[in-house]
This record gives structure tokens, sequence and C-alpha cells, in this order.
């Protein structure tokens, strides 16, 4: 099964200046919880911010169209497909972006995994694909207001292609 993780806003944003729209400490537990113990697909601007790379406990395969890069502590993947099929036997692997990556995903993707957001930005410049209502089935949601720690208001959100 591929699927996607990710946090979104109101209009779709993902990031700004190559980096998460905001620190939502919950979401973060939430996307550890759910990727740990899992593979993790992702593009090598996405690969590069993070904070800790590779991602502890987590087979991490970083996309790349220059052969023969490597990316130490992750596998390399040159294309999509190549992507697919290194973990054609796993039961599930996690898309965790970028934005391109996620564009290429989601026609193939089984699940979404998507944090709503309740906010807008304007100076985003990473959107998500629209999430189209005849194509995929809520199947869950989970709804958390703004705390001292957390400062906008999100929801867990779990979809699954009809």
């Amino acid at each position: 099964m591929i699927s996607i993780i990710v946090a979104i806003s109101e209009e779709n944003a993902i990031g700004k200046q190559g980096g998460l729209l905001c620190h939502l400490p919950d979401d973060l537990k939430h996307f550890k919880l759910i990727t740990s113990g899992a593979t993790v697909i992702m593009g090598e601007r996405t690969f590069f911010s993070l904070p800790k790379h590779p991602l502890p406990n987590r087979r991490n395969i970083v996309i790349t169209d220059v052969a023969g890069k490597v990316f130490e502590g992750a596998e390399s993947a040159y294309s999509i497909d190549e992507a697919v099929q290194m973990v054609k036997n796993e039961n599930e692997a996690f898309i965790i972006g970028g934005g391109m990556i996620y564009r290429q995903f989601m026609p193939i993707a089984d699940k979404l995994y998507i944090t709503h957001i309740h906010h807008s930005w304007k100076d985003a410049d990473t959107f998500f694909p629209e999430i189209k209502q005849d194509e995929w089935n809520l199947v869950s949601e989970e709804r958390h207001t703004a705390d001292t720690n957390n400062p906008f208001d999100y929801t867990f959100a779990e979809y699954l292609r009809k």
C-alpha cells in the first residue's frame, strides 16, 4: 500500500521557503507514530530539510534524478517506478514530500493521512494537490483545538481511494 502523509492548510499549502508552514508538535508526534518502523519515500529537498536525516527507525528512500547520487543512511531511487518497486513487498510505505513527489504519487496512492491545519498562509509557496471527493472516501477524522503547544486548530483525517 502506498500512503501519503502530509499537513496542509485550508488552501492546500504545505510549505514555504523549503520548510513547513508551522510547528505543530502534536502533528509531528502523529507522523512519528504512523511512520515508525515503516519505509518513508521523499525527494532530495525534503531529505535535506529534515532536522535529522535519515529519519530514525524508518527505511528512508530518496528519489533523485542524479544517477549514482548517494544519501548517507538512505537508499536512492531514480524514478517513481523504481521507488514503488523497492517497496512492493511491504504492507505500507509512506510518501512524505515534497510538493512534486506528492503530485507524482497522488494518482497511485491508496491512502491519505492528512493533517488539516485550520489556518491560511498567504506566503506559502508549495501546495498539495486537490483531494477530489469523487476519488477519495473520508474514513476517519479527529478534530483538535489549538493549545499552548499547538498554535492552530487541526484535524487528523484518513482517506481511502474509492
